[in-house]
């Protein structure tokens, strides 16, 4: 079988080539245009901006399918997938490549914060192909305008993560080290859960403060117990807990649904596998990701899948946390 790492420069280099279409469009177009809802789609909107990196994304895997054969799996694909080279069977395609050609797209588009190019390669085992059988990841930051520094990520299973920064202005990189915080609590330090949308955004934020208060009891007169950032991007919360800059994250957005109905509202759009394709990195790194009952996270290599995580910057920090996120939850009868 083909090594895995074979595909890493060249899903670099697709990733180099995303980025920079991406960051040209915006120099090029006005706000108004990159929001420009383009299609709606079951699982997200897609915005104008959304289908310049898609037109990319097809371009620069035809050409890797001139040495690899594989299936890729990404939104805005017929049924989700198209296997490479055209005509191939896809049972007899190496390889499923699962790609988010622009996570953050409206943190991008309004140009208040970076997005994120995610791809995660795995051996094809039909359907049946999980997160957990990814062994290889690439993650590439799309910056601000403003912003001439971009970071890129990358890991292989077993052989730890790399990074580097590159100075988009002429083109240098430099070999990047990045820590997940080793702090033993949440204390001073930022943590969330994610709660992006209108309408269960109270019941979230319920059950924050009642993993905060347990961890860190009340509130001191004049102080802060913790921070939160509510970072609308999951590689971006990757990211954060990977570099050290946040503690503990989880969305729970998919176990929202029962209250929802109770509350005459459908559930809204939820993280996917294509969002956490890339959490092998972190893996690496040594973050923690689990699904909500502790165990290690997992979903199939779709663009259907409803997905909610967790994710600790390190074990002490999952002690402090884990337990009175899933009392909160019980409580609540979500799981």
């Amino acid at each position: 079988m083909i090594d895995a790492g074979d595909l890493l420069e060249p899903l670099r280099r697709i990733h180099d080539g995303i980025r920079d279409a991406v960051v040209t469009a915006t120099e090029r177009q006005q706000l108004d245009e990159l929001a420009h809802v383009d299609r709606d789609n079951e699982g997200d909107t897609i915005y104008a901006v959304d289908a310049i990196s898609e037109e990319t994304l097809l371009e620069l895997f035809e050409e890797l399918a001139r040495q690899y054969s594989f299936v890729l799996i990404a939104e805005g694909l017929d049924e989700g997938q198209m296997v490479f080279p055209q005509g191939t069977d896809e049972a007899a395609a190496t390889w499923r490549i699962m790609v988010d050609p622009i996570d953050g797209t409206r943190g991008i588009m309004y140009q208040k914060r970076s997005a994120w190019i995610l791809t995660g390669v795995a051996p094809n085992r039909g359907s049946a192909t999980s997160l957990q059988d990814v062994v290889l990841s690439v993650q590439t930051e799309i910056p601000l305008l403003k912003q001439h520094l971009t970071d890129q990520i990358w890991a292989i299973r077993g052989q730890g993560a790399k990074a580097q920064r590159c100075n988009r202005l002429n083109g240098r990189r430099e070999p990047l080290q990045l820590q997940p915080s080793q702090a033993n609590t949440i204390a001073h330090g930022f943590a969330m859960i994610s709660r992006f949308f209108p309408g269960v955004r109270d019941e979230l934020a319920a059950i924050d403060e009642e993993i905060i208060r347990g961890a860190l009891g009340p509130v001191q007169p004049g102080k802060a117990h913790c921070f939160e950032d509510q970072y609308l991007s999951t590689g971006g919360q990757l990211y954060e807990l990977m570099a050290g800059h946040d503690r503990f994250v989880a969305d729970l957005r998919p176990l929202m649904e029962p209250l929802m109905a109770q509350r005459g509202m459908r559930l809204g759009i939820c993280c996917h596998p294509y969002d956490l394709c890339s959490m092998l990195i972190a893996s690496e790194q040594g973050v923690i990701i689990t699904d909500i009952y502790g165990h290690p996270l997992n979903a199939p290599l779709n663009v259907e899948a409803n997905v909610a995580w967790v994710g600790y910057a390190n074990e002490r920090i999952r002690r402090q946390i884990e337990p009175l996120l899933q009392e909160a939850l019980r409580r609540r009868a979500l799981i």
